[in-house]
């Protein structure tokens, strides 16, 4: 794919700045608006213009990388340099069913994909609004959720920000679970992600800007991230879109660093194309896999963790199209150095749906990619022992039974579970079953293995405690 000149992300950068000065950003909050004039930005009624000094010191003071620590400290996860995390999908109402329906989620949707989450060797980080859970209060359903993140699973994970109360309460739980409920306390490590979107063009809604607030003031970690489409809520070109992009995602990090410098912020956007012919977004087109490596050389330009891509794609069954566009968009992300890929897993429909075969399909998939991107060690010493395979086989020989294919045969290669690599006679014999029916079945057996991981009774009761507390008032 194209690597941006230093000169063309300069470019950029320049143009989002003109950007910010001239037209400015608008937030829809009192509180930040005080705090932009307190700091001397100017300020006209919600828009808020940014001079070039202004950014330069946010970017001065945002971290490069950062620890998110989980339940379990060996699932704590590194973000930013050359690692990368992947997250399950976000945001979807429906979930996928067999032969393409679609049905409403629920809270036991969203408790299995935490299953998933958990048992998975590939999914690094627990996700948040993995499905729109509708047999809950839609004003309650951030606590269910973030309770769930808690209970069903030990590693990192997302947090709810649907508005400043609903922060408020992400970060009474995590002062439960972490802190021993110490709130004070939860400023001093980022236990938490969660996903501030811009409203595309050039505004932050109230409830996104108070959110970003509150979690910013207790040194919560943040996506700041949009979603522009290309044609219809931004410029109809690439470079055009990675102006609006960048503008948008500068001044949600400007805000969270004068809240709270330091606070770790991610750089990021899942932005797109307009398909002309409906008028909504195109996923999964060739267009947005152009936008997320552009989107993770701009975060590299100014030094911060990137956000973007994922298994993305318009299909509403998983079959080659959706296949074929999830590969795309998910090897450009972790190609292009990507560090935080949310929607990795299960994604469908254009963000409508979420589904548990493709899940699982993306899973082994994300396992490829990891694979893909593991160094190769050429060292002296296994070099050597290579040359004694080698001289022991000699001309015309074979390898099968040598003791160091014994010694590596289940660990050197990927081994795949889903992905058949079976004959046909072998492909008949065990059903003749599509990848989706063998995900199908994998789900089962993979939700009826799991074990909730162990945590302390008093923090559990605690947090059920505060959950119900919470919504009867």
């Amino acid at each position: 794919m194209q690597t941006l000149t230093d000169e063309m992300l300069q470019k950029i950068h320049n143009a989002s700045m003109t950007v910010l000065e001239q037209t400015g950003v608008a937030f829809n909050d009192e509180k930040a608006l005080a705090l932009f004039k307190e700091n001397g930005f100017k300020v006209v009624g919600e828009t808020v213009f940014f001079d070039r000094s202004d950014i330069k010191k946010a970017l001065e003071t945002a971290p490069s990388t950062f620890k998110v620590h989980a339940r379990n400290p060996e699932h704590t996860v590194t973000i930013g340099g050359d690692d990368f995390v992947f997250l399950p999908a976000y945001g979807a109402p429906f979930m996928a069913t067999e032969g393409g329906q679609q049905r409403t989620g629920t809270m036991e949707d969203y408790n299995n994909f935490c299953k998933l989450v958990q048992t998975s060797d590939t999914v690094d980080m627990n996700g948040y609004l993995m499905i729109d859970p509708e047999d809950v209060p839609p004003e309650t359903q951030g606590l269910d959720m973030v309770l769930s993140n808690i209970l069903y699973c030990d590693k990192a994970f997302m947090g709810c920000q649907t508005n400043r109360e609903i922060a408020g309460d992400l970060v009474e739980m995590l002062a439960i679970a972490f802190c021993n409920g110490d709130k004070s306390k939860v400023k001093d490590k980022a236990r938490s992600v969660s996903l501030i979107n811009a409203l595309t063009p050039l505004q932050f809604s109230d409830e996104m800007t108070g959110a970003l607030m509150e979690l910013a003031a207790h040194g919560q970690a943040l996506v700041i991230a949009n979603m522009v489409i290309g044609g219809t809520s931004g410029p109809v070109t690439m470079p055009g879109m990675m102006t609006l992009i960048n503008a948008e995602v500068l001044a949600g990090i400007a805000l969270a660093q004068l809240v709270n410098p330091g606070t770790p912020v991610i750089y990021g956007s899942t932005s797109t194309a307009t398909n002309f012919k409906t008028g909504a977004a195109a996923v999964g087109v060739p267009e947005q896999s152009v936008l997320i490596s552009a989107t993770a050389q701009m975060a590299r330009f100014y030094n911060l963790p990137s956000r973007s891509g994922g298994g993305l794609c318009d299909a509403h069954v998983s079959d080659a199209q959706a296949g074929y566009e999830a590969s795309m968009q998910l090897q450009t992300s972790v190609r292009n150095g990507v560090n935080f890929i949310l929607h990795a897993c299960g994604q469908m429909a254009g963000h409508i749906s979420q589904s548990y075969e493709k899940f699982l399909m993306d899973e082994e998939y994300c396992g490829m990619l990891r694979k893909l991107m593991k160094p190769m060690d050429v060292n002296e010493e296994d070099l050597e022992l290579e040359i004694k395979a080698i001289d022991e086989a000699g001309i015309g020989g074979q390898y099968l039974t040598q003791p160091r294919t014994f010694k590596l045969c289940r660990s050197e290669y990927f081994q795949s579970q889903l992905f058949s690599h079976e004959s046909y006679d072998a492909w008949q014999r065990n059903g003749g079953m599509t990848m989706e029916q063998r995900a199908k079945k994998a789900l089962a057996s993979r939700l009826e293995s799991y074990q909730r991981p162990a945590i302390d009774p008093e923090i559990e009761k605690a947090l059920v405690d505060y959950v119900n507390h919470r919504k009867g008032e």
